[in-house]
């Protein structure tokens, strides 16, 4: 796995650490793993797999169902990344 510059310069997780983990986890069948490494994983590859079909088919409310799936993304990274510096704060050693 690739090291995050963010976090080797600065000692802090930036919005994307854990997506990598994230991703190998999904890959090998661990759902459970995949959500605790990087939660926006799945809604980001169902924003991606809607975003596809929708410029091949043109859904008649596609622009905005990818609107509001694009804010649930931004939401669930944030959420997270915010989660994250609670745990690096208060639980660590």
């Amino acid at each position: 796995m690739l090291n995050c510059p963010i976090k080797q310069s600065f000692g802090i997780p930036c919005p994307g650490c854990g997506l990598q983990r994230s991703l190998s986890a999904l890959w090998n069948g661990n759902f459970v793993a995949s959500l605790k490494h990087y939660p926006a994983l799945l809604p980001l590859i169902l924003l991606f797999a809607y975003l596809i079909f929708h410029l091949i088919y043109k859904f008649k409310n596609g622009a905005n169902t990818l609107k509001w799936l694009f804010i649930l993304n931004v939401c669930i990274i944030y959420l997270s990344f915010i989660l994250s510096f609670f745990e690096i704060w208060f639980f660590r050693k």
